[in-house]
């Protein structure tokens, strides 16, 4: 190999000291990257290198001050510290991108738990119900057409929660190291929410139907006769083999109710008709499909104007948004479920 001109060795050194990569050193001095590399060991060993990436858009400033927005209690989510940040700032961020930071100042989400509390009766009732359907395999639950309402707030939608609390695990960057002072003004927002109800299938997330004043029993017959007969028309149900559930809401079980879906075939004489025990939306698989929902419309770059465009972004998520496979996946969930009430004596589980 050729040896290399002291001179050229200054000028490398030289370049180098400019915090200029190997390669740029290379290419401005005309020797081979080896070469600038083996000069960079043996005669600037100390020098800073760098660490390569592009540099981060959020930095740990931001990170810190959105910890200390968690400890007021201010914000509640991740998402609530994206939009914040977004609101106020011209290069938008992904909520993941903050939830790294946030893990990386020693954070970690922790999932907030809100369970109902079961009476005697109602744990003996779930029990019942897991028992006799312990056996069914997933040919049968797929038959299953599964319903539910729930309320879409505006702003910070009431889906499934995180909180972030302080890890065991060592932070990657400590707050000494960094000045966590970061003005982001306050925003002032308003609130609101719509009510909804939907059903799931097998093939894919059913009609919607907002509800805007209270569900009585003959709205909810309404919606029976439109929503649920327009998604088995849809999805070309045969209208005599599909089961259906709905809980026990007093709406659902009322007697002009429970007459519509007798003549429609539905009762719990045919078999098609689900008896639902009391206080179990663990055991309903659509609870975690509006959890995919509010999930998404909280990713949202930003918040609604008005219901009407909360009402629209619902709409969107529910029919374009949500992959067939993400319906399977919570049905195929129903042994798992009835095996967790079996093993909790009927108790509250992790679902």
């Amino acid at each position: 190999m050729k040896p290399i001109k002291p001179s050229t060795v200054k000028v490398a050194l030289r370049s180098l000291k400019q915090q200029k990569s190997i390669r740029q050193t290379a290419a401005e001095v005309g020797i081979s990257r080896s070469s600038v590399h083996n000069i960079s060991r043996t005669l600037a060993p100390t020098r800073n290198k760098s660490k390569g990436g592009r540099p981060r858009k959020f930095d740990y400033r931001n990170a810190f001050y959105i910890r200390l927005l968690f400890h007021r209690g201010i914000i509640g989510s991740a998402a609530d510290a994206t939009r914040r940040y977004n609101d106020e700032n011209e290069d938008p961020v992904s909520a993941n991108t903050v939830r790294r930071a946030l893990r990386d100042i020693g954070l970690q989400a922790k999932r907030e738990v809100k369970k109902p509390r079961l009476t005697k009766s109602q744990k003996k009732a779930r029990l019942d119900f897991a028992l006799k359907h312990k056996d069914w395999t997933e040919a049968d639950w797929k038959q299953v057409i599964w319903s539910d309402e729930s309320k879409i707030n505006r702003i910070s939608s009431d889906g499934m929660r995180y909180t972030w609390v302080q890890s065991n695990n060592e932070p990657k960057v400590k707050a000494g190291n960094i000045d966590p002072k970061l003005i982001m003004p306050t925003v002032k927002y308003g609130g609101g929410s719509i009510m909804i109800w939907g059903c799931m299938t097998w093939d894919g997330p059913g009609f919607l139907a907002k509800i805007d004043s209270g569900l009585d029993s003959e709205l909810y017959i309404r919606i029976l006769q439109d929503e649920l007969l327009n998604t088995i028309d849809w999805y070309n149900i045969d209208p005599e083999q599909f089961i259906f559930q709905q809980d026990n809401d007093p709406k659902h079980t009322a007697k002009a109710v429970k007459s519509y879906l007798a003549s429609i075939g539905l009762a719990e004489a045919t078999r098609r008709l689900l008896t639902w025990p009391s206080n179990s939306p663990d055991l309903n698989p659509i609870e975690h499909l509006w959890q995919h929902l509010k999930r998404k419309l909280r990713e949202h770059g930003s918040i609604p104007e008005g219901m009407l465009e909360l009402w629209e972004r619902v709409q969107r998520i529910w029919e374009e948004e949500t992959p067939v496979e993400v319906c399977r996946n919570l049905i195929r969930s129903m042994p798992e479920r009835m095996q967790a009430v079996i093993e909790a004596k009927g108790g509250n589980t992790r679902f």
